[in-house]
């Protein structure tokens, strides 16, 4: 199907750009969310006589993105999980809680500008990539970890994980010293027997 686009999309077009693509695309996706018009002679004079005013408005859309774009931009957002010793989390974080925890931290950004290829299933800090129009895009990081402490040592550049295998690793060597010197025996031994 032969489309107009109205709006520039990635990998196919700028405004103006007449593209064929194929009939679900467009049924579904361009035509619906008013980024492009059929081709057809008559939709093509409607879009020459209204040129300027799309174009007018991409540009106040593209400069209200770069505002918040401004303003979002390297930012840092905590999220708490649920997570086993390895830093699996139980769940996941999606496009939702990362748009939820930006809102909450009094920004605005929609779940479907978040470009997030796979959901988040680990601890850590991981940076995802917004894009609040066509051609604008920012960076924000995301803190996943299970309290509030284990966020600020992430924060700092701590591997909380690593560090919780390495205190176990000394705590077993401590109870192993322990044993090899007497540790559970040695202190019924060492008290007096009252019969």
């Amino acid at each position: 199907m032969k489309v107009v686009l109205l709006e520039r999309v990635e990998n196919l077009g700028t405004i103006g750009d007449v593209v064929g693509v194929k009939d679900g695309f467009a049924r579904n996706f361009l035509l619906p969310r008013h980024k492009a018009l059929r081709a057809t002679a008559a939709n093509l004079k409607v879009f020459e006589a209204q040129k300027e005013q799309i174009v007018a408005r991409n540009a106040a859309n593209k400069a209200a993105a770069e505002k918040s774009a401004s303003e979002l931009d390297g930012t840092t957002y905590v999220i708490i999980r649920q997570a086993g010793d390895s830093g699996q989390l139980y769940g996941s974080v999606n496009a939702r809680d990362v748009a939820d925890a930006v809102a909450e931290a009094g920004g605005k950004v929609e779940r479907n500008q978040i470009v997030l290829n796979t959901p988040i299933k680990t601890l850590g800090l991981h940076v995802i990539t917004v894009r609040l129009h066509a051609e604008v895009s920012l960076t924000l990081t995301v803190n996943v970890a299970r309290s509030a402490d284990e966020a600020e040592r992430q924060a700092a550049g701590e591997n909380v994980i690593a560090s919780q295998f390495e205190e176990d690793r000394l705590a077993d060597e401590a109870a192993a010293a322990d044993l090899l010197e007497g540790g559970a025996g040695a202190a019924l031994a060492d008290a007096p027997y009252e019969a």
